[in-house]
């Protein structure tokens, strides 16, 4: 399952197609899941043991030697905390003739969905005036950018996330829910990482206390978190209602087969596959985390609930599923809402303005 971050890096890539050429480093070893996601016509690198490792503490050697690498590029885009020490780099080498760099901030992991590390504040407002532009996608980062990180507004630039909206022939021809045979019944939906910051086994509970006993629970996404969330279904004795089926390509053909949208997480800015779940015409049930309560049609508000009350969040899965009627109205609001503010070709062109005029280069079709 791509996060979202490594989803949009896939689209942009592709979109600009041979205009572009492309080498990414991950901070993560064999972390390229989205690598089969590019489209094999354009040009990407992979390297190896012969890039400097992003992972270490932070030193002038190591400094130096991303210094060096990067020095051969027309632009370097670094991601999020897990790539900082790239920008430390670009700072603490500003006067090499270092390429220009943009950085960007998708939000916090689990380590940080109560409250961020101060280091990290710290480092964060020393090392991004090295930065042509720190882009984020919601207005929850834009003002933690420019009030915690004391970022000035003019180096600040806001971009929703944006996606391929599926047309009323996609909506009326889902694919089918692997080992989710159709039976009569409501089905609650999600499609996320397995990861703790997601809280999968709230949503479990939530459904258990509010769903009635014909819905079923599919979970789209595998991650580490997998045996966790079956423990807490079999616990409350849910197994024949609860499907995992795991990692599924291009989620957003088998959404439209749900009744309704759920999101649990601990923490999120500006999540892809709630705008997925909008463009699908479905209601959303959801914590109140990020830019969420913005994202929404106002008809979907009353059921974006506070993230601690599990109570809510329950209730307003009794709400939506014990009413088809409010379940059309909610979910034809939220595809008027993606369909005027989330379409993918927009935000395409505001990064191919941005990347390319850092670059002192009109931008190219």
């Amino acid at each position: 399952m791509l996060g979202g971050k490594e989803a949009r890096a896939v689209r942009l890539m592709n979109a600009f197609g041979d205009k572009a050429e492309h080498v990414v480093l991950t901070a993560v070893p064999g972390a390229l899941a989205a690598r089969e996601a590019l489209d094999p016509a354009i040009s990407v690198a992979f390297p190896g043991d012969d890039a400097p490792s992003l992972q270490g503490l932070p030193g002038v050697g190591r400094y130096a030697a991303l210094a060096r690498y990067m020095a051969d590029f027309d632009l370097v885009l670094s991601y999020n905390w897990g790539a900082m020490d790239i920008v430390g780099a670009r700072r603490l080498f500003a006067g090499r003739g270092l390429p220009p760099l943009i950085h960007h901030e998708d939000g916090f992991n689990e380590d940080e969905a109560a409250g961020q590390k101060p280091a990290r504040i710290w480092f964060r407002r020393l090392m991004l005036h090295a930065a042509h532009r720190l882009v984020v996608p919601s207005h929850r980062l834009e003002s933690i950018a420019r009030a915690i990180w004391w970022q000035p507004a003019d180096r600040v630039v806001r971009i929703p996330n944006g996606i391929g909206l599926p047309s009323e022939a996609d909506l009326a021809a889902p694919l089918s829910l692997p080992g989710c045979p159709p039976v009569e019944g409501p089905i609650v939906g999600t499609v996320a990482g397995l990861r703790p910051v997601k809280n999968l086994p709230r949503l479990v509970r939530a459904f258990a206390a509010g769903a009635p006993a014909n819905a079923r629970l599919v979970i789209l996404g595998d991650g580490p978190e997998r045996d966790t969330i079956l423990k807490e279904v079999a616990r409350l004795s849910v197994s024949d209602r609860v499907i995992l089926p795991g990692f599924v390509r291009d989620p957003v053909r088998y959404m439209s087969a749900f009744d309704v949208f759920a999101l649990s997480s601990d923490s999120e800015q500006f999540p892809i596959s709630l705008i997925e779940a909008m463009a699908c015409a479905l209601p959303a049930v959801t914590t109140d985390v990020g830019d969420i309560a913005h994202m929404v049609a106002p008809e979907n508000r009353a059921f974006v609930t506070p993230c601690a009350d599990e109570g809510a969040l329950a209730a307003a899965l009794r709400t939506l599923l014990g009413n088809a009627q409010l379940r059309r109205d909610v979910g034809m609001a939220n595809r008027n809402v993606a369909l005027a503010a989330f379409e993918e070709q927009v935000m395409i062109g505001r990064y191919r303005a941005l990347y390319w005029g850092a670059m002192g280069r009109e931008p190219v079709a």
